[in-house]
């Protein structure tokens, strides 16, 4: 009987959501953790997005992730380049119609609201910092998960983002778990959060 385990990770920019590596610069999962051999990110990150990665060998838990039936919530802080106003947050709230391989594709509707004194971690390396253009911070809640998405939602209200960081699935939280740390979890905390 295989032993389940469960890791929730706080991914670093820059670092790939997998254990190989595709150039030899390039950093991945097992540079964080001695992670078990079976575990396997329940989904992705872009290299260049952080935050919250869940890894398991749970099937189980892996298709109730990834199956769309499921319409789990993802919660993502967004940093974008300008002075987000209320009508580009309708807008992203009521759902954008943005490229998903190479074709149209209209988004589900999202919970979109402006964030106010957001305290997190620098990132390194640090973003572009420009005096003369203000930047704003949202939280994107989505049930859907596409390729790039909140990427391409925001440039297409004209707010191209600066930085992605994804702080909870469904109830599972980053909390104050340090960039590039790793905290295991049993499966009752696990299954608990997903309510």
């Amino acid at each position: 009987m295989q032993h389940n385990h469960y890791f929730l990770v706080h991914k670093p920019f820059g670092v790939l959501s997998q254990f190989t590596k595709e150039m030899p610069e390039h950093q991945t999962l097992a540079d964080l953790y001695n992670f078990p051999p079976e575990v396997y990110p329940v989904g992705r990150l872009d290299k260049d997005s952080e935050g919250l990665l869940i890894l398991t060998n749970d099937k189980s838990l892996t298709d109730r992730l990834l199956n769309p039936k499921y319409q789990h919530l993802r919660t993502y802080w967004v940093q974008v380049e300008g002075q987000i106003e209320d009508k580009a947050c309708q807008k992203l709230a009521s759902g954008v119609i943005i490229q998903v391989n190479k074709k149209a594709y209209q988004t589900l509707p999202a919970q979109v609201k402006l964030l106010m004194n957001v305290k997190f971690s620098d990132r390194i390396p640090p973003i572009r910092f420009r005096e003369n253009i203000p930047t704003s911070w949202l939280e994107i809640k989505l049930i859907e998960g596409k390729n790039r998405q909140v990427r391409k939602m925001c440039a297409k209200v004209g707010f191209p983002v600066l930085r992605l960081v994804r702080v909870a699935v469904v109830g599972l939280e980053l909390g104050d778990l340090p960039i590039g740390g790793v905290r295991k979890l049993t499966k009752q905390e696990v299954y608990d959060k997903l309510g």
